[in-house]
């Protein structure tokens, strides 16, 4: 409550019974009688369980091991990268050295190294592995039967966008309303807006090559809207005005597809071999390798 004071806690004179329990009560009962002694050679069965009822409630079930929680990261890791990136904003796209600066310390430090970012994009990841197995699935089986198997045959011969806005529960589900799931559906909305501009505009006819450059998309606005989430909060706000809030954007979006292309590339083959079984791994490998090339990338701009 608003107007509580603040409560600190026991005293080191508060008696281990509390003051507050009542008094009196119901007698306690009787002590059981002692169990016989065990004669030798012989193993006594165990005792029969205690009927349930109000003074004996049914025993609760063992709970599941849980892994650990995982200590949480310094308070301050994504201050140096934040204060880069809000530099960068600032001057509306011409100081690249501090975009480098943001990105690689994002990366490296703010992050812990690309597996540990790879593994933060928890939600864009089993959405990139859901869209990877529909288009390859819509690649080699071809377009109606890859929706008649997910109910979604109405859909045949529709434009790839409504195709892609029916898709949209399938690979990513909001189900918690997490920042996660929600940065996973913001970039799936945004690859839609994307597929005409880069010559995708038929479902029925997809290619492997398309099948990437959806993926590609799909990844590269996963990870920059991220990034953004983390560091880039005044991305659109610090900019003198919307040009140079455009540019920011667009040279950022650039800087990561450029990461993205280059390990879907070294993935190629990889992606030839696609199956359900090797599918979550070989998305999960190019968001690492992406994060990988993304620090390379980034600290080389900063040495300019």
């Amino acid at each position: 409550m608003g107007t509580s004071n603040a409560n600190g806690g026991q005293g080191a004179d508060t008696p281990l019974v509390p003051s507050w329990l009542p008094s009196d009560g119901p007698p306690a009962p009787a002590p059981l009688p002692p169990p016989p002694l065990p004669t030798p050679g012989h193993t006594p069965p165990p005792p029969p369980p205690l009927p349930e009822g109000p003074g004996n409630p049914p025993a609760m079930p063992v709970p599941p091991a849980l892994p650990p929680i995982p200590a949480p990261g310094p308070a301050d890791r994504f201050r140096m990268p934040r204060t880069n990136f809000t530099r960068f904003a600032r001057s509306g796209g011409t100081d690249r050295a501090s975009l480098g600066r943001a990105l690689s310390g994002y990366v490296s430090t703010s992050s812990g190294g690309r597996r540990s970012a790879a593994q933060r994009m928890g939600s864009a990841r089993a959405a990139g592995a859901q869209l990877l197995g529909v288009l390859s699935s819509a690649v080699a089986n071809g377009a109606r039967q890859t929706l008649r198997t997910l109910n979604l045959e109405r859909l045949a011969g529709r434009p790839i966008e409504e195709v892609f806005l029916g898709l949209m529960d399938y690979v990513c589900p909001f189900d918690g309303g997490t920042v996660d799931e929600g940065i996973a559906r913001d970039a799936f909305v945004e690859t839609i807006a994307d597929l005409a501009e880069n010559g995708i505009v038929d479902f029925d006819g997809l290619t492997f090559d398309q099948m990437r450059i959806v993926f590609e998309l799909y990844a590269t606005h996963a990870i920059e809207t991220r990034i953004c989430n983390d560091i880039g909060m005044k991305a659109v706000t610090v900019p003198a005005d919307a040009a140079a809030a455009a540019s920011v954007q667009e040279q950022l979006f650039d800087f990561i597809r450029r990461s993205v292309s280059d390990s879907l590339t070294q993935a190629r083959d990889a992606l030839q071999a696609l199956t359900r079984e090797n599918m979550g791994a070989i998305v999960t490998g190019i968001y690492e390798q992406a994060f990988g090339i993304l620090q390379t990338l980034a600290e080389a701009e900063a040495e300019q």
